[in-house]
């Protein structure tokens, strides 16, 4: 996956943008650039990818990320299936941190603001109250104009740079590097399972798409996404079952197969692992 850099205040025209995204799918590529972003995902799930983590997400989500980080929101598979009940929606905010001036930041009263700025670089997730808090306030920024929406981002900026429920995404301040393939190289094994899921992969294969031994690679996957790559194979077949599950009339031993299980017996038993039912439990659920 290619890391593409723009600049978001350019391609906008605007120092602070405030934007209501409804689609069928989000569609931004693996990017970074030099705008602090705030997301509230409103409506989605998948996986997103922030500097060297990788995460679930869902709605409700929400992250505040300093500038060049990069970062994408990948929808399950299902999404891109022309499901019209699903939608992704996102409230996102995007500002140059330069649009305060030098000055502003040297003022007492701006310290919390600079620390938040400071925190932001390994990316932050946003939780608890005020997550809630945070997202009535941009529900109401989405509304106002002009000066308007510069006060509403200090309130939200001044809320942030003072609560407690946050946490970091990454356990560094992401620095980049020259060399762009380590960079993207979790983000290119996670294609990779994205179009292959139907056949077998091989611990190796996905080790030498990273350009790491089977051993390294391991060990890096369980730090970054906080399980192993078999849990994760078998959550991204799983997750292509169930879409087979609402949308065709194929058989659970079809499915099983169509999603790279050998046994239906085996896909069985991780359906239920995975979803707390059968699959012909889930499917009875579904068309209630």
């Amino acid at each position: 996956m290619k890391l593409e850099k723009t600049k978001i205040s350019s391609y906008l025209n605007s120092a602070i943008s405030v934007l209501s995204r409804e689609e069928a799918f989000f569609q931004a590529p693996f990017h970074s650039h030099p705008e602090l972003e705030l997301v509230y995902v409103k409506e989605s799930f998948g996986k997103r990818i922030i500097g060297n983590s990788v995460s679930n997400f869902e709605a409700g989500d929400m992250v505040f990320l300093g500038s060049d980080i990069p970062h994408v929101w990948l929808n399950d598979e299902i999404y891109y299936h022309n499901i019209n009940k699903l939608k992704a929606q996102a409230i996102v905010v995007y500002f140059n941190k330069d649009i305060f001036g030098p000055a502003f930041y040297e003022l007492k009263e701006a310290k919390k603001i600079n620390s938040l700025f400071e925190k932001a670089k390994k990316g932050l997730s946003i939780t608890g109250k005020t997550n809630k808090l945070i997202a009535q306030k941009l529900e109401q920024l989405v509304l106002k104009k002009d000066f308007e929406v510069i006060i509403g981002l200090f309130e939200i900026l001044s809320v942030l740079s003072e609560a407690a429920d946050i946490e970091f995404i990454n356990a560094e301040s992401y620095s980049p590097t020259n060399d762009s393939f380590k960079k993207d190289r979790l983000s290119e094994v996670y294609q990779y399972v994205k179009e292959n899921y139907k056949k077998e992969i091989s611990l190796d294969e996905v080790a030498q798409i990273a350009s790491l031994t089977p051993t390294s690679f391991c060990r890096m996957f369980k730090s970054k996404t906080k399980k192993n790559f078999i849990e994760y194979l078998n959550e991204i077949r799983i997750s292509n079952a169930c879409k087979h599950l609402i949308e065709s009339d194929m058989s659970v031993s079809e499915i099983a197969y169509e999603c790279g299980y050998k046994t239906v017996s085996n896909f069985n038993k991780l359906f239920k692992k995975n979803t707390g039912n059968t699959p012909k439990e889930y499917k009875n659920k579904i068309a209630r």
